[in-house]
C-alpha cells in the first residue's frame, strides 16, 4: 500500500465551547514504518465499521469546497499539503458551528492499493495510556487512538475520475445515534448519499435466493454456494472492497461462470455492477433450508426465535406471521375440498 502523500493537523478544539485552534503541519509526514502502519491500522478500523454510507460528491461551491480543492491538487494546480491546509482550516470553521463536536488530529492520507488510488480523511483522538521504564517507573503518555473511528471518510480517487457517472465514489462512516452530531464532517466532505448499502446486499440476496430457487439445486450444492456467497461478500468488505457480480458469479458456478450475473441482468434487479457490502446485513444473513417429502423449508436464520420457533424435543417448527400469499393459497385449496366434499 504505497503511501504518495500523508499530512496532519490538529484541531484543538473541547467541548466546554472554547474557540477552536487550529495548529497546521509544517511539513507532509515522512515515509517511515510508522506511519505505514498508523495509515494499515487506521484503514482496518475503517473497513470493520458497520453501516457506513456510500455516495458521490456534491457540485463544487462554498457550502461544499473539498471537490474543488482536490480537483486542484489532482492536477497538480495545488500541492497536496496546501490541499490540506485548507481544507483543515474549513473543517475547523464548520467544527466552530457545531456545538457537539470535538477536536483532534486530522489525518489525510493519499495512497495506492492494487490499482486504484484512495484519499482517506480521518479524525483520530489520543487516548492516555502507561509505559514502564528501564528503572521499572511508570510513566503515563498520549497516543493516538487508530481503533476508534467516529469521523472519517474515503475517496476512490480512480472511480471518481474514471467514471463521472458513478454514485459511489465515497465512503463515510455514518453515525448511529442520529445525523446530527456528525452533519458537520459529511458537509465538510461535501458528500450526498446515492446507494443504500443495506439495500442494494438485501437485493443481492433476495436475487440469490430466487436464482437457486430457478436452479432447483440439491440441498447439498445450493447450501455450499450460499456459503460461497456470505463468504465472499464478507471478505470484500472486510477489505472495505465492493462485490464485484461477475467476480461472485464465476465463483458461484466455475462451469457457467457468468450464469448468476447473466440471471440478475436479464431480471433487472436493477443492482450496479459493483455493490458496496453491509457487514451488518451479511451478518444477519444465514439460511437455515431442507426438503423432504414434497416439502421445502428456507429461512434467513435471523429469523429463528422471531417468527419461527423450534421445538427441539417435538422437533417441530412454529412460523408466525405466514406470508400473506401463502395464506391465501391454503384458503382457496381449503374451501375448494370443502366444496368437493359437500357435493
Amino acid at each position: 500500500m504505497p503511501i504518495r502523500h500523508a499530512v496532519m493537523h490538529f484541531i484543538d478544539k473541547k467541548p466546554d465551547g472554547s474557540p477552536a485552534v487550529l495548529h497546521l503541519a509544517g511539513s507532509e509526514l515522512p515515509g517511515t514504518g510508522a506511519v505505514e502502519s498508523l495509515l494499515h491500522d487506521v484503514n482496518d478500523t475503517y473497513n470493520a465499521k458497520t453501516g457506513k454510507g456510500w455516495g458521490f460528491f456534491h457540485p463544487a461551491s462554498g457550502a461544499y469546497p473539498l471537490r474543488g480543492w482536490l480537483d486542484k491538487a489532482m492536477i497538480d494546480e495545488m500541492s497536496f499539503i496546501d490541499f490540506t491546509r485548507t481544507a483543515a482550516e474549513h473543517l475547523t470553521k464548520l467544527m466552530e458551528e457545531s456545538n457537539l463536536s470535538v477536536g483532534g488530529h486530522v489525518l489525510f492520507a493519499l495512497y495506492t492499493q492494487g490499482m486504484t488510488d484512495n484519499l482517506t480523511i480521518a479524525i483520530l483522538q489520543q487516548v492516555e495510556t502507561f509505559a514502564v521504564a528501564h528503572d521499572l517507573t511508570v510513566a503515563t503518555s498520549r497516543q493516538l487512538d487508530s481503533r476508534t473511528l467516529h469521523f472519517a471518510a474515503r475517496i476512490n480517487l480512480s472511480e471518481w475520475k474514471n467514471n463521472p457517472a458513478s454514485r459511489q465514489y465515497v465512503s463515510f462512516i455514518k453515525p448511529k445515534g442520529g445525523r446530527k452530531a456528525t452533519a458537520y464532517f459529511r458537509d465538510f466532505i461535501g458528500v450526498s448519499e446515492g446507494i443504500d448499502s443495506p439495500g442494494e446486499t438485501r437485493t443481492l440476496l433476495k436475487a440469490f435466493s430466487d436464482y437457486l430457487e430457478r436452479e432447483d439445486l440439491p440441498e447439498d450444492v445450493a447450501r455450499e454456494k450460499n456459503h460461497t456467497l456470505v463468504d465472499y461478500a464478507t471478505v470484500q468488505a472486510r477489505l472495505g472492497e465492493p462485490i464485484a457480480l461477475d467476480e461472485l458469479s464465476e465463483l458461484l458456478d466455475e462451469d457457467r461462470p457468468q450464469s448468476f450475473a447473466e440471471f440478475i441482468r436479464n431480471a433487472d434487479y436493477g443492482l450496479s455492477p459493483e455493490i458496496p457490502a453491509d457487514k451488518r446485513t451479511l451478518t444477519q444473513y444465514r439460511r437455515f433450508t431442507g426438503r423432504a417429502e414434497g416439502l421445502s423449508i428456507s429461512f434467513e436464520a435471523r429469523l429463528l426465535g422471531r417468527k419461527i420457533e423450534f421445538d427441539q424435543e417435538a422437533g417441530t417448527l412454529m412460523i408466525k406471521g405466514v406470508p400473506t400469499q401463502l395464506v391465501d393459497q391454503i384458503k382457496r385449496s381449503a374451501t375448494s375440498a370443502s366444496d368437493r366434499a359437500s357435493n
